[in-house]
């Protein structure tokens, strides 16, 4: 262990030297104008919604905001957003407004209707319970695994996604349901339910077995049959295609196998994340600033649009897989990052202080099949970039 962090500070103080002899900033400046940044973006937004309960913020489309019920599957991540804000700042007033932004989703904890629950609460109540320790936060957390838990089909052995009354779809899984999994491996582990955790690895392990390629990347959505509980539908609902890759769902899945090997020790969840984090290193499409267009086989590319919510994903990813890996692909997946975030934190995706409806980032892309939020910013993006920023802040000791 002694050997790994010595080589972390030489990693550190050559990442210094080098940005310095070719003329960019140093990495720690970069990251903390950033979080000064999101700081002062999210207090501002705080202040818009100061004391009206069941708002939350979503987007600012065409000069105008967006936002959300505690019930939309983006309502925890604004609260997540303050608390990671406070937790750079130490700032006592953003720290209450962490504090009330998250108390407006309590009544998730006893959501059933999505499969978005550990979405809302634990970037959240999560991230709340972390810094402060409230008790009351740890409930709300166990209950809300309990009601994601009801969505688990025991012959199926996944968690369903929507509820929608389809022609198509009997039982339908997408891979952003692999986010979901962090909340249920959490509560297994707080409250001694073995069950919990059951329902978590199964959902990885038949999502590993039937949504992805052999190259590494994967489907958005895989229908099972209710009664053999075999897939039987594989489709890319929000790409270009069923056979595209869809750049936010390709990050999903890496960060959800990052996120099970972090939290149970099983190399295959290690190696499923390297592979994925290799085949989107490696895509022939990638940009060289590894700010993904929103599908990396959309047909008009170079001139499709770049997608800064996969970016932030894959970065936040891409830290805390280097934390797991030999020190060869660790320098690898930093270095992209560092690529994503220094791009990130430029003034072609950052938004000035007071502009873009208090929103940290610009140019992501929600759903381009859909026609809904292309190009604008989304609240999610905002928080795996900060999240990012706080990992890489914390790795570097900075």
């Amino acid at each position: 262990m002694k050997r790994r962090i010595n080589t972390w500070l030489i990693l550190a103080i050559m990442t210094a030297c080098t940005s310095v002899g070719t003329g960019e900033k140093p990495m720690k400046e970069v990251i903390n104008a950033a979080l000064d940044n999101a700081v002062a973006q999210s207090r501002l937004m705080a202040e818009k919604y100061k004391g009206q309960d069941n708002i939350l913020p979503r987007s600012f489309i065409d000069g105008k905001m967006t936002t959300s019920d505690k019930y939309w599957w983006c309502s925890g991540f604004f609260p997540g957003v303050l608390w990671y804000s406070y937790e750079y700042s130490n700032d006592q007033e953003i720290l209450d407004y962490a504090k009330e932004y998250t108390e407006r989703l309590e009544d998730v904890k006893y959501y059933t209707g999505n499969h978005d629950v550990g979405f809302q609460l634990f970037s959240s109540y999560g991230n709340g319970l972390r810094l402060t320790g409230n008790p009351a936060y740890k409930e709300v957390l166990l209950t809300g695994a309990r009601s994601l838990s009801t969505r688990y089909r025991e012959n199926i052995g996944l968690i369903r996604s929507w509820d929608f009354n389809s022609e198509t779809w009997q039982y339908p899984v997408i891979i952003d349901n692999m986010m979901n999994l962090e909340l249920l491996v959490w509560a297994a582990r707080e409250s001694g339910d073995e069950r919990l955790l059951k329902i978590a690895t199964s959902h990885a392990d038949k999502t590993m077995e039937n949504h992805f390629r052999q190259n590494g990347s994967s489907y958005h959505v895989v229908s099972y049959d209710t009664l053999t509980g075999m897939p039987v539908i594989r489709q890319t609902w929000q790409g270009a295609g069923d056979e595209s890759d869809w750049s936010r769902g390709q990050t999903w899945g890496l960060y959800g196998y990052v996120m099970m090997y972090r939290e149970t020790g099983n190399l295959k969840y290690l190696e499923q994340a390297t592979r994925i984090a290799d085949y989107l290193i490696n895509h022939t499409n990638m940009p060289e600033d590894f700010i993904p267009y929103w599908d990396l086989k959309a047909p008009g590319i170079p001139n499709e649009p770049r997608d800064a919510s996969s970016a932030a994903i894959m970065a936040s990813a891409l830290i805390d897989l280097s934390r797991y890996t030999s020190e060869d692909l660790a320098e690898k997946y930093l270095k992209v990052a560092e690529k994503q975030i220094r791009t990130l934190a430029s003034a072609a995706y950052t938004a000035p202080t007071g502009e873009n409806g208090n929103f940290i980032l610009m140019h992501s892309i929600g759903s381009i099949p859909g026609k809904g939020e292309v190009d604008v910013p989304l609240t999610y993006a905002d928080y795996y970039y900060v999240e990012a920023l706080m990992r890489y802040k914390k790795l570097k000791n900075l």
